[in-house]
């Protein structure tokens, strides 16, 4: 009887465990997206403050002319206004702690030197918590095919 009890206890606190982990990993998930979503609607508000304090100091976005440290980042946003966007089928990948990776398509309409487009690339965004804090470390677009 108590190897019966023993077993069924390790189950339950395995089965608590697991809860409260994948709890951990959809709270992160989620806070994530909002502040991927704050970063988008910072662009679409052109509130650059906004969208530089998202940024890690030692973030880097990476795209098709390849890495920009911040204050490139934030230099060229400047010129960019977005006016639409959707994400769609968001993943995530927790990497440590308080860090974790989303990946998403997005389709989003803008302007940029006052021509206005239309484009669907695939992003990835690597955030962590910093002292109560979500930052962006590495953002990466891929264009649709």
């Amino acid at each position: 009887m108590k190897t019966v009890s023993v077993v069924l206890i390790t189950i339950l606190i395995g089965f608590a465990v697991t809860r409260v982990s994948s709890s951990t990993e959809e709270s992160m998930l989620e806070q994530i997206v909002a502040k991927e979503r704050e970063e988008l609607d910072a662009l679409k508000s052109g509130r650059l403050e906004v969208f530089a304090n998202l940024l890690a100091d030692e973030a880097v976005f990476l795209n098709a002319h390849g890495p920009s440290p911040k204050a490139e980042v934030v230099k060229h946003v400047a010129a960019f206004k977005l006016l639409e966007y959707s994400m769609e089928d968001v993943q995530f990948v927790p990497v440590a702690g308080k860090t974790g990776l989303i990946i998403y398509k997005l389709t989003q309409k803008g302007s940029s030197g006052g021509r206005e487009f239309v484009s669907t690339v695939f992003v990835s965004a690597l955030w962590t918590e910093r002292q109560g804090k979500w930052q962006c470390l590495f953002s990466q677009e891929t264009p649709s095919k």
